[in-house]
């Protein structure tokens, strides 16, 4: 049951009735995600080792070989979980137990994770990560109320009444994960969604020596790099597809402008730390040349001139500017600069963060398709409520003379 503490409902800060719902619940299958491939990359190997799970659950604390970068990055590993789960919790009354279900959840997952490791030949379960795991789950939970007490969740909410429309928690969450997808190497700068190369890898796997083998689509047939004018629209719609997002789910022509200045500098700084993590920082500019600047100066100024768009326009222009980005990504072939900068992510220090960064390298443009496709399908509803709204504001404002 909610709690029903008077003292508590003071922190609490409890939202009215049709206002904004919490982001915290979409981002917690993600973060889920990231855990689960940092903990089990590279899913391959698995057998039984002869290990009791008592082994590690008992072994002795601290561990033989330890160090206090395992310690921290263990800690803020979980630290984020316990905060979106408690977060969510709060914002649905949960005031008085919500930080104990975040420990629970986080702790079980972590539990869940070393014990998988067991079966792994090239992971080593340990109690350790398991308390400090669950530790960092509780300090990211008994983080919410002291945000509450410090008026910052309310600051926040405030802050994203004025930019966002009611229903945009989905389209918040997608320009959230714009950055990491970007984080991933991409063959293009900016570009997300070139995954038909592995799909056929994968088909091919699937379906050789089989009947169906004669079958296999040839989704790779072009073998030359995208021309200069191609480069130059896989530049400009990478940035345009986010803008265009936003302006989907915002009205004000000023923070339009604003938003377009946030979402071309994330993108570029990421991009750079991006390249910086990939070929070392000596190389952190070099994917910025002539066309890639070239495509970022029009992107924004195209961006700036649509800021007065109506939202129908805005999401029209989104979903041809996906289907001709994907599809124009998806006809060329990665660069061998590419595949080298994947071997190092595969294999190198970014282990633990390569499969979801692929992931939603790979499936970002789709899941934004998917999230326009079904707003679309609730627009009618959407569009009666705000009539009814605006008729009955309208009644309230000039109600009928008295009858004789």
């Amino acid at each position: 049951m909610p709690d029903s503490s008077p003292a508590l409902h003071t922190l609490q800060e409890p939202a009215p009735a049709g206002e904004h719902r919490t982001i915290a619940w979409p981002l917690v299958p993600v973060y889920v995600a990231l855990i689960v491939f940092a903990s089990l990359f590279p899913f391959s190997g698995w057998r039984t080792q002869g290990i009791s799970p008592a082994e590690f659950l008992l072994a002795r604390i601290p561990p033989p070989y330890w160090t206090w970068f395992d310690v921290w990055i263990n800690v803020a590993g979980y630290a984020p979980l316990g905060l979106l789960l408690s977060l969510g919790w709060w914002r649905h009354g949960w005031v008085r137990t919500g930080w104990f279900w975040a420990l629970c959840v986080g702790s079980l997952l972590s539990l869940s994770m070393e014990f998988l490791q067991i079966f792994l030949p090239l992971r080593v379960s340990s109690n350790m990560d398991w308390l400090l795991n669950s530790i960092g789950t509780l300090l990211g939970a008994l983080a919410v109320p002291l945000l509450a007490w410090l008026g910052i969740l309310r600051r926040w909410r405030d802050v994203r009444g004025r930019w966002f429309d009611a229903d945009a928690r989905g389209a918040i969450v997608l320009l959230m994960l714009w950055p990491l997808a970007l984080l991933f190497p991409a063959a293009q700068p900016f570009g997300l969604g070139q995954v038909f190369d592995r799909l056929e890898m994968w088909l091919v796997d699937i379906l050789e020596n089989s009947a169906f083998e004669h079958w296999m689509p040839n989704f790779m047939q072009a073998t030359e790099p995208l021309s200069p004018i191609g480069q130059l629209m896989a530049v400009l719609l990478g940035l345009l597809i986010p803008c265009w997002l936003a302006f989907s789910v915002m009205g004000s022509v000023t923070r339009r402008m604003a938003m377009v200045a946030l979402v071309v500098l994330s993108g570029i700084a990421v991009s750079a730390l991006s390249s910086s993590l990939s070929y070392g920082p000596a190389y952190a500019w070099d994917w910025l040349d002539q066309t890639t600047r070239l495509g970022i100066a029009l992107a924004v100024s195209l961006a700036l001139l649509q800021v007065g768009l109506p939202r129908r326009y805005c999401v029209l222009l989104l979903l041809m500017g996906l289907m001709i980005d994907v599809n124009l990504l998806n006809q060329s072939p990665p660069s061998p600069y590419y595949a080298d900068a994947l071997q190092s992510w595969e294999q190198g220090r970014f282990i633990r963060f390569f499969g979801l960064g692929q992931w939603l390298s790979w499936l970002w443009p789709f899941a934004v398709i998917a999230y326009v496709l079904l707003r679309l399908g609730r627009l009618p509803a959407v569009v009666v409520a705000r009539r009814r709204q605006r008729l009955s504001q309208r009644a309230a404002a000039n109600p009928p003379p008295e009858q004789a």
